[in-house]
């Protein structure tokens, strides 16, 4: 199940108290001190993967807790520190605190963990507070308590490539056709229930990654169908590919499909709608379809490609120009991550 949003508690380890401990030794009449420190507390740590593409794993859990210190032990030992709490996140995923909503992470780096809650540190033992003047110390530290606070887990995909359109445009069987990945497809609306990411291959054994959205319909911004909760998997795209369908059983008239997504776009964020795209005619099959397009090229004022991915029309030709798109787009502009 594919889950994008979830809300978890985390909380540090406590730290392991100090001892109060003197040396007990039949050779020595007055020991001295030798109470050692407690072990700090466990950390729980948030590591973005590739090994996972969903917070479903995290789900049914509620609270991720990491193990406390150990207490500190006589003959001055040390407490054990605890271990971390490692979680395995989604690359794309941005950490929210919950009580103040500010982003304290965004985890895009397999490289840079980010701590989210770390663990109290161990309290020190009495064997600490001996002095010249104070030679019998009978007190020590308690272990100080971890970090507790309650986060928002929101994943945003990161892709090059984020397709558009209306349900049933070609999204799903364009994906499939240039990538390996295996969406359900089917002729009628909403087949796509859930994001679906896929790697196609460019011209010269370059790649790019295509995200695939559930379609939007009119109100989608508002929350009427599907696809409105899935527009934040494309924010972090560098190119949007829009899909129109141009085949006699569209939903509606390919200009009308266009600006209804585009309206959508438009109101969920400017920037969105501002990210450079092209727009696809799908289904190019017959001289109707092929009529469509060219009505909806005229309406639009610049060029709208063509293919089919049922008989491999113009899909060599989509792949050459979406590649150069982001060649251009990876050379002149930094990573979006709106």
């Amino acid at each position: 199940m594919f889950v994008d949003e979830l809300q978890i508690s985390v909380r540090g380890g406590k730290g392991g108290d100090g001892c109060v401990s003197f040396l007990r030794d039949k050779n020595v009449q007055r020991g001295g001190p030798d109470g050692g420190d407690g072990g700090d507390g466990g950390s729980v740590i948030l590591q973005p993967s590739t090994h996972v593409n969903t917070l479903y794993h995290l789900t049914g859990q509620g609270q991720f807790a990491a193990q406390s210190g150990d207490q500190g032990g006589s003959k001055d030992c040390y407490g054990k520190k605890a271990g971390d709490l490692v979680l395995e996140i989604p690359i794309g995923t941005m950490v929210i605190d919950v009580e103040h909503g500010n982003v304290l992470k965004d985890l895009i780096d397999p490289k840079e963990p980010f701590v989210v809650a770390r663990g109290g540190f161990g309290g020190r033992g009495n064997a600490r507070f001996a002095t010249s003047t104070h030679r019998t110390p009978r007190e020590a530290e308690k272990g100080t308590q971890g970090e507790d606070r309650r986060v928002l887990l929101s994943l945003k995909l990161i892709a090059d490539v984020g397709l558009l359109g209306l349900p049933n445009a070609g999204k799903s069987t364009l994906l499939a056709t240039l990538t390996r990945a295996r969406p359900k497809i089917a002729g009628y609306p909403f087949t796509t229930l859930e994001p679906m990411l896929g790697i196609a291959e460019g011209p010269g054994g370059g790649t790019f990654v295509i995200a695939d959205i559930p379609g939007l319909i009119e109100g989608a911004h508002l929350g009427k169908g599907l696809g409105d909760k899935f527009l934040k998997h494309i924010e972090r795209t560098r190119l949007l590919l829009h899909l129109v369908d141009c085949s006699e059983l569209a939903l509606q008239p390919p200009v009308d499909a266009y600006r209804t997504v585009r309206g959508e776009l438009a109101a969920h964020s400017e920037a969105l709608a501002a990210r450079p795209s092209i727009v696809v005619a799908t289904k190019i099959e017959d001289e109707a379809s092929e009529q469509c397009a060219s009505d909806l090229e005229q309406s639009l004022g610049h060029e709208v490609l063509r293919i089919s991915a049922a008989t491999q029309k113009g899909l060599r030709d989509l792949v050459i120009v979406v590649s150069q798109a982001i060649a251009e787009e990876r050379q002149g502009a930094p990573d979006s991550d709106s």
